[in-house]
């Protein structure tokens, strides 16, 4: 939950209508863990009841690659 605040806290005090998030695994396996799906769809539900969009989640990869959450349709 902490995670989660601070996000949004940091949203609200830049006044932003919408984030994107980002974040790296070294281990180079774009997949998201169970635990990116559920952080997603937690910011996602807190961030709608601010009127903050969700635009997308990213996780990077050492050789350049990614994944997105927008992409395949999962925000």
């Amino acid at each position: 939950m902490f995670v989660i605040l601070s996000i949004l806290s940091i949203a609200l005090k830049g006044l932003a209508s919408a984030i994107i998030l980002a974040h790296n695994h070294p281990s180079g396996n774009r997949r998201p863990s169970d635990q990116d799906r559920i952080l997603t769809k937690k910011v996602k539900l807190a961030a709608n009841e601010m009127d903050i969009q969700l635009l997308d989640h990213l996780i990077i990869v050492p050789d350049g690659g990614y994944f997105s959450f927008a992409d395949e349709g999962m925000i």
